[in-house]
């Protein structure tokens, strides 16, 4: 067609060709300009039913007259009747053009974002839905200016793309799970497309991919996609909720409008400098993995274990080295695993790994400081000493990590670093037994870690670890009901004083004290004040971090409680506990879409973490999908069906949704399991207060207060009670717990 002359528009070259048509520049001799001319395929345009639709299309997005919509001068017609539309020509790339020659930078990114938004809800003022959002649709002029292009297209096809076959994968990556199906679209399918398109522009990947069309419809469909920090770590946390908003399966709890969307880009950096948000100079960051014990008797993995946690610990203590906690690094225990994917997985530039051989007192330590970029070594070593230099030798081992990593010690952190945390090699070597039992997190190891504990305060009753060690295992049996809570917190407390009275500047003992004054006392000043202290101590403490982030959302902080579980995630990245607890907090924000999100991030980490099917379930209840709801509850309770919490989350979701008969079937289930196992009484509240009756609600929250229920704190800030309210045997009891 070049050189052709179509009504007044003389084709000069061509500029490109798609699914949708084959577009050229073409010289406009009315009124002496350039302009680009896209020809429709035949097929999309000779039902003249589509036709019109498509005409009156074009003039709507004509009348918009945005920046950011590319200018449609006119609509034409050949001599064989193959549509055509003349719009603006601008000097340029697509943002398909730019995403394939490299990632773009995160401003830029969240530049192009904005104003595609702005375009699209100056678009979806008027009604008007674009249905192909795509990079190929996006044009950047070179002032950086955006410009959708394609308005009408999608509706003109009147069917998804995915009976364009061998030619549209592009597009389908791109279809919301709605439009996917078949379903009616509306304003809600460009935000998923939108969500997309970001997730690509930052990560340099699409988030739903295969081989075959029909294979990424289904991940569409079912599968969430990889974490963003995952494939590029420096992106801002709250950038990547942003995205997750807008990627959720269900329209109704995706973002609802454009707007919002913008807002949310535009405070990101509020507070915040955009050299702070954006900033890649980060200190370094190590994994210390489990030694490996190449003792011949295999009972010497307590030791293996308590020297890689120790040192994991006296790392925490400096400032400008960032630390993998100690369960996220204690995933890959006796996993043959690549370094190179360990330190992707858990996001560190270098892996400490090392071995012991022990024989009576006499030891073999070999440790290597690997980087994980290119897998050489910074530094190794090997030492034969004896058990009672095994002070020395996790010293030379932390040192050796500074000096290797060109990390600066700051005034007083390199004594900190050299503090020996024990007097006694002896009593040192039956903590590390408690720990190990202990950290087993089952009853028998417990009760095993207070034998070991107790022993070493015998042989050295200034060993204040051993102390804290105590208190966090009687609050553990308490906390499980093998102990009267009394009795077991009793204990807690005791040790925790006795710990502090020895060392006050253990970040371990302010911890021990905070969660006895949380979960015990009551007593909030007096817990958030040894928080605090722990953190202050030790800021790297993935736990400290995790529990304080509890106290902040029972006192309706959520901001700052997400903040905290955010932490604590990046200290501990692989620890499913702490994603299962982040999404309670957003539960209790009353942020369930993004609750639903979280769950599915956390499944696709632990499979086998069935106890999110609770948060997951409850979560698309308030959030009005009911069915989805009591099908995730019922999944729960078919891995795990003694958990009464889930059988109590069904029981509230029947009573909500009219099904009486089965929330009183669901109940009494409930109360006769109670004569088996432990049930708390706040959970039978729940049901009360979903059936309507409040008294017997009130009786079980009382009742939970006797029995000094774990789940009582909440009591402020849980959806499932907000009916009670306004009942004066509530508000009396809410007085009481001085929240």
């Amino acid at each position: 067609m070049i050189g052709q002359t179509i009504s007044h528009y003389k084709i000069i070259e061509k500029l490109g060709e798609g699914g949708m048509g084959v577009v050229y520049k073409a010289r406009d001799t009315k009124l002496d300009r350039d302009v680009a001319l896209k020809f429709l395929p035949l097929e999309l345009t000779k039902d003249r039913d589509a036709r019109e639709r498509f005409i009156h299309e074009a003039k709507a997005v004509s009348a918009l007259d945005h920046t950011n919509i590319c200018t449609i001068h006119e609509v034409g017609e050949t001599d064989n009747g193959q549509l055509y539309i003349v719009i603006a020509c601008y000097d340029g790339a697509t943002l398909k053009d730019k995403i394939e020659r490299s990632p773009l930078k995160i401003d830029d990114a969240i530049n192009i974002t904005t104003q595609i938004a702005l375009g699209l809800s100056k678009a979806h003022e008027k009604r008007i839905v674009h249905r192909d959002i795509k990079p190929a649709n996006i044009f950047i002029t070179k002032d950086g200016v955006v410009k959708i292009l394609d308005f009408g297209l999608a509706k003109l096809s009147d069917r998804t793309m995915m009976t364009r076959m061998g030619e549209t994968v592009g597009t389908i990556s791109y279809m919301s799970p709605e439009q996917a199906r078949g379903e009616k679209v509306d304003e809600r399918t460009d935000i998923w497309s939108l969500g997309v398109l970001m997730y690509e522009m930052i990560t340099n990947q699409l988030p739903f991919k295969s081989e075959y069309e029909q294979a990424v419809v289904y991940t569409i469909l079912n599968e969430e996609p990889k974490s963003m920090k995952a494939l590029r770590p420096e992106i801002p946390q709250e950038l990547e909720q942003v995205v997750i908003r807008m990627l959720l399966k269900s329209p109704d709890v995706r973002y609802q409008r454009m707007g919002d969307i913008i807002a949310d880009l535009k405070n990101l950096g509020s507070g915040i400098s955009k050299k702070e948000l954006f900033s890649t100079n980060q200190p370094p960051t190590i994994a210390v993995l489990p030694f490996t014990n190449l003792s011949a008797d295999t009972e010497q993995e307590y030791f293996c274990d308590g020297l890689t946690e120790e040192i994991i610990n006296v790392l925490s203590n400096i400032e400008d080295l960032h630390v993998v906690a100690r369960t996220s690094a204690f995933a890959f225990k006796g996993k043959q695993e690549d370094i190179r994917g360990i330190g992707k997985e858990l996001n560190v530039e270098n892996v400490l790994e090392g071995s012991v051989r022990k024989s009576g007192n006499r030891l073999r330590i070999t440790a290597q400081l690997i980087k994980v970029s290119d897998g050489y070594h910074l530094w190794s070593e090997k030492f034969d000493r004896n058990l009672k230099d095994i002070f020395a030798i996790q010293d030379e081992i932390s040192l050796a990590i500074v000096e290797n990593l060109k990390v600066k010690l700051l005034k007083g952190e390199k004594a900190k670093l050299v503090k020996h945390r024990a007097n006694n090699s002896e009593a040192y070597n039956l903590y590390m037994k408690g720990r190990f039992f202990f950290n087993q997190r089952k009853e028998s190891g417990i009760k095993k870690s207070i034998e070991y504990y107790s022993q070493a305060i015998e042989i050295d009753p200034e060993f204040a670890l051993a102390y804290t060690g105590l208190a966090e295992s009687y609050v553990f049996l308490g906390d499980w009901r093998v102990l009267p809570m009394d009795t077991a917190y009793n204990e807690a407390r005791k040790a925790a004083m006795t710990a502090l009275q020895i060392d006050d500047t253990l970040s371990e003992v302010h911890l021990s004290l905070a969660e006895i004054k949380l979960f015990c006392d009551w007593d909030w000043a007096a817990a958030e004040q040894e928080f605090k202290r722990a953190l202050t101590i030790n800021p790297a403490c993935a736990e400290a971090h995790h529990m304080y982030a509890h106290y902040l959302e029972l006192n309706s902080r959520f901001d700052e409680a997400l903040t905290e579980m955010n932490r604590a995630i990046e200290l501990e990245p692989v620890f499913p506990s702490l994603h299962s607890c982040n999404v309670q907090v957003l539960f209790y924000a009353r942020r369930y879409e993004e609750a639903i999100k979280q769950c599915y991030n956390a499944m696709d980490m632990a499979p086998s973490f069935f106890g999110l099917y609770g948060w997951l379930g409850i979560a698309f209840v308030m959030s009005g999908m009911v069915e989805r709801g009591v099908e995730a509850i019922k999944r729960g309770l078919e891995h795990i069906p003694m958990d009464l919490r889930l059988k109590a989350l069904l029981c509230y979701t029947y009573a909500k949704t009219g099904k009486g008969i089965l929330a009183k079937e669901c109940l009494d289930q409930l109360l006769s399991l109670s004569e088996k196992r432990f049930l708390d009484p706040y959970f039978v509240a729940w049901a009360y207060a979903a059936l309507g009756d409040t008294a017997n609600a009130c009786n079980w929250l009382n009742k939970a207060y006797d029995e000094h229920s774990e789940w009582l704190p909440w009591l402020g800030v849980d959806p499932l009670l907000d009916d009670l309210r306004v009942e004066p045997m509530f508000n009396e009891l809410f007085k009481k717990m001085k929240l």
